[in-house]
């Protein structure tokens, strides 16, 4: 990949000698930054290192495809380091590594917002939905009849999903690559049947709308199921809106979420599986501990039925049942997301789906999500199955 070009080894050689002339008035001036010179001195490096970059693309010693070079003359002067490192990494793993190694640190942010880090190359790159058959279809369907979730006939089914993806904050860091994930789940979902509507750059009151007018759609009483895909900086309580700081919380508690989508909220949706998928920091603060949040919920009593009414004249149902969550870390770790490639999480979870849809129910593609995560470079983050009151098992079954 890096060509042998002698006639260009002029230009490395300036651009050394004008780092090393910044170096010397950096270190001239220290005395003027005596808090943070290493602060100073690590934005001088990633400056440096990335004249050096654009100088090697430019001067065709490094050698990329077409898509390639404009994609790295596209990208923001901060973000061109790690389209470098992606595209390496893609042609020659181990020197991609190696750069990673030895130029770029890896930013763990506050703990509200997830910590950006390179991603492994997936074991299986899976770029489509792999159906399931009518025949297992008609099998599973009359074999556990009274163990899965009735799934309705695709003529007539209004089938609805909610993504919600903060990105930009007033307070806090930028995701980056948040953008990838919307189109990777709106993508996956819409495979697998659902409409999708994707809302953006939210405040907490902004969200909490949003999913109360997501829950009031008619569409859900012909629906079977809905997904709701909850994206953003976030905390051991909730997700942070746009406007969040630590003087001023602005925080969607997830006690809420569960409230807005309940039976008693949601009837077009009760008896359906409602999945949760949240791709967010829980924390980060090793001081902290897990406090159980009291619910902010409505009390509900039993209605006295007139003495002339029988019982079978109503049917009870629990407040909260039918949902499963999967969130993209345990409770107060950092969540991790690569600049370029989204979230390591959510790649794993679309690849997951797209592979084992067609065979598994909800509970197992979950499970093998966490499984994916076992291998020791991976280990700082472990998806997390939450408030699961699934009383069958979900099938998808893609394709039907």
């Amino acid at each position: 990949m890096l060509m042998k070009c002698p006639s260009n080894f002029q230009f490395i050689l300036r651009s050394s000698l004008q780092g090393a002339k910044e170096l010397r008035l950096f270190l001239m001036a220290e005395n003027n930054h005596p808090d943070k010179p290493l602060k100073v001195l690590e934005e001088l490096g990633k400056e440096f290192l990335t004249e050096y970059l654009e100088k090697l693309v430019q001067s065709n010693v490094l050698k990329l495809k077409e898509e390639e070079k404009q994609k790295f003359n596209n990208a923001e002067r901060s973000d061109k380091r790690w389209v470098f490192v992606d595209v390496l990494k893609r042609k020659h793993n181990q020197v991609g590594k190696m750069l990673l190694q030895t130029f770029l640190n890896v930013d763990s942010g506050s703990h509200h917002g997830e910590a950006n880090l390179e991603m492994e190359e997936p074991e299986e790159s899976v770029d489509t939905l792999k159906l399931c058959s009518s025949e297992e279809f008609t099998r599973l369907c009359r074999e556990k009849k009274q163990e899965i979730y009735p799934i309705k006939e695709t003529n007539g089914r209004t089938r609805k999903a909610l993504i919600i993806c903060n990105t930009e904050f007033k307070h806090l860091s930028l995701r980056y690559g948040a953008n990838i994930d919307i189109s990777g789940m709106k993508g996956l979902l819409e495979e697998l049947g659902y409409d999708v509507v994707v809302k953006e750059e939210l405040t907490a009151e902004g969200m909490e709308s949003e999913m109360k007018d997501f829950a009031a759609l008619s569409e859900h009483q012909t629906s079977d199921s809905t997904f709701l895909v909850l994206m953003s900086h976030g905390t051991l309580q909730g997700l942070c809106g746009t406007m969040h700081s630590e003087a001023t919380p602005d925080v969607l508690l997830y006690d809420t979420i569960y409230q807005i989508f309940n039976n008693c909220h949601c009837p077009g949706l009760r008896d359906k599986p409602k999945v949760i998928i949240v791709q967010a920091c829980r924390g980060g603060n090793p001081g902290e501990v897990w406090i159980r949040e009291s619910s902010g919920a409505h009390s509900y009593r039993a209605v006295d039925l007139p003495r002339n009414m029988e019982a079978d004249a109503v049917r009870m149902s629990h407040v909260e049942k039918d949902f499963i969550a999967l969130y993209s870390t345990t409770p107060h770790h950092l969540s991790y997301r690569d600049k370029t490639r989204g979230s390591y999480f959510i790649s794993k979870l679309i690849s997951c789906f797209r592979i084992h849809a067609c065979s598994c129910h909800l509970f197992d593609i979950f499970l093998k999500v966490q499984q994916s995560f076992e291998k020791a470079s991976i280990n700082s983050q472990m998806p997390t199955i939450d408030r699961a009151t699934l009383t069958r098992y979900f099938y998808l079954f893609p394709g039907n």
